[in-house]
């Protein structure tokens, strides 16, 4: 299950035993997160961990890296090391979407991911840290199959309207493409010339740091 964290501590007692991993997404520390998410949800993210950990829950978090926060990754790490998580998934910021639109949170310099990597090694953290492998010196190579391929999916997330997403996949093309259509109980394909079965988009591929 993944979340912003934000507002999810009442309903966390109820959905505890239902939960493998509750997955938190972070921007950064502090004012860096709460600038892009919500004013107070950094604080929110971190009451709603120690609260997992107190119900049994194993934890984790994700954070996409942009100029901003590069920085920060390090000492979020050991923030969420503290706080029990168990792993940090980090993903590179592709110019799509939202961030299209804001070319200077984009790193333009690749050899700031091999530098981030031999921090994080470098950290002797016992918390797990996966990287996206488009932050690694030689991109991700590997593509989904085009369109008539793919007979399953391995993992999808929704989103409060009822959009649901490929989430292993790159999205920005048009990552709506799946609906759940909550009269009839079920999902539908609206395909489109642009979406993530018609055209061959990049897998997002993890590596261990």
């Amino acid at each position: 299950m993944g979340s912003s964290g934000y507002r999810i501590e009442r309903r966390l007692t109820e959905i505890a035993p239902h939960l493998d991993l509750l997955r938190v997404s972070l921007e950064g520390i502090g004012s860096t997160n709460d600038h892009v998410r919500k004013f107070g949800s950094y604080r929110s993210v971190l009451s709603a961990l120690d609260i997992a950990r107190g119900l049994g829950v194993r934890t984790g978090a994700t954070l996409t890296v942009t100029s901003r926060n590069i920085g920060e990754v390090v000492p979020l790490a050991r923030t969420l090391q503290t706080c029990g998580a168990e792993q940090l998934k980090l993903h590179c910021l592709r110019p799509v979407g939202n961030a299209a639109d804001h070319p200077e949170l984009l790193i333009t310099d690749s050899a700031a991911y091999i530098r981030l990597r031999e921090q994080l090694q470098a950290a002797d953290l016992t918390i797990e840290v996966i990287v996206d492998e488009d932050l690694s010196e030689n991109g991700a190579p590997e593509t989904c199959t085009p369109a008539g391929g793919p007979t399953q999916i391995d993992r999808i997330e929704a989103d409060p309207r009822g959009a649901l997403t490929m989430s292993c996949k790159a999205v920005g093309k048009d990552s709506h493409a799946f609906w759940y259509d909550k009269l009839a109980d079920h999902i539908d394909h609206r395909p489109s010339a642009t979406d993530e079965l018609t055209l061959a988009v990049p897998d997002v591929v993890y590596g261990r740091v």
